[in-house]
């Protein structure tokens, strides 16, 4: 126990150690910089994994030279750091992530695209806010479960924010494509990690974030696999629901197979019942607690 704290705390004061210096580096490319600004995150999120003694294990590439919207199941605070580590990305994110004392601050550094949940035109407006930010060559990743699973199954997406697909027909420096990305927490200590394990590492329901963080920094070492999808254009899908379903489908798939460790062309996930679909995820308890 003492030695789990110990850790914990080096972790902690590595961290602000590393990322108070850096906020102010940021905050500059961000006005000189639009490339700069796009990956000086990248590297400083590859370096936070580091000291948080996540192992980044990465099937498939992010395509580059193209704007990217990454579809994602979401599991953890961790989801953050990793995916960002895996390429130049920028997250969609719930209203109140703005107003969290320090997290707000690193978000808008990376340039966050904010969503008011609580107004029924909120969908429509971050839709036309991530259609302009791929129009811009960026790439935006979008949890469309709309909030966090305990990392032992996928929960049905959302469609809402899929509505980014009505602006496919407007220009674009490069052609817009959509690819999936399937997180996987599989080792702690470099021991797979159990489905009852799981939810140690997964942020969900009415968990407390500092908390749970605290645990995460005392366990150690963990391993986490992410399968990226192959890029597919955003003009192939017929409309919203279509691309919600097939994203469900394909990370659905991709994450049952890295959870049982077969290769995904045997096995046939079970998909949601159409009444599942429809019940909407209750809100969690601490509505400040939840990245979306």
């Amino acid at each position: 126990m003492a030695t789990g704290s110990l850790r914990a705390s080096a972790v902690l004061a590595a961290f602000f150690g590393l990322t108070v210096p850096l906020m102010p580096v940021q905050a500059i490319l961000l006005r000189v910089s639009d490339r700069a600004a796009r990956r000086f995150p990248h590297w400083y999120h590859r370096q936070v994994c580091r000291l948080l003694g996540v192992k980044l294990n990465i099937e498939g590439s992010v395509a580059k030279g193209a704007p990217v919207l990454l579809v994602c199941n979401h599991t953890s605070w961790l989801d953050i750091p990793v995916l960002s580590a895996l390429a130049p990305v920028s997250f969609v994110a719930k209203l109140e992530v703005g107003s969290w004392p320090f997290v707000s601050a690193l978000a808008r550094l990376q340039r966050s695209v904010f969503v008011d949940r609580t107004r029924r035109l909120a969908a429509g407006n971050a839709a036309n806010a991530i259609t302009m930010r791929l129009q811009q060559g960026d790439t935006i990743v979008l949890f469309p479960e709309g909030t966090s699973s305990d990392g032992n199954r996928v929960l049905p997406f959302k469609t809402s924010l899929f509505g980014a697909v009505a602006g496919a027909t407007v220009p674009a420096a490069e052609p817009v494509v959509v690819q999936t990305a399937a997180v996987v927490y599989t080792h702690m200590h470099g021991v797979p990690v159990t489905r009852a394990e799981r939810p140690r590492i997964g942020w969900y329901g009415d968990m407390e974030m500092t908390s749970h963080a605290w645990g995460v920094l005392k366990s150690g070492a963990i391993t986490v696999t992410i399968k990226v999808g192959p890029p597919v254009p955003l003009t192939d899908f017929k409309d919203r629901k279509d691309l919600a379903l097939k994203s469900e489908r394909a990370i659905r798939r991709d994450v049952l197979a890295i959870l049982r460790g077969r290769p995904d062309g045997d096995l046939v996930p079970v998909e949601p019942s159409q009444e599942a679909r429809r019940t909407k995820v209750a809100a969690p308890v601490r509505k400040s607690d939840k990245w979306t």
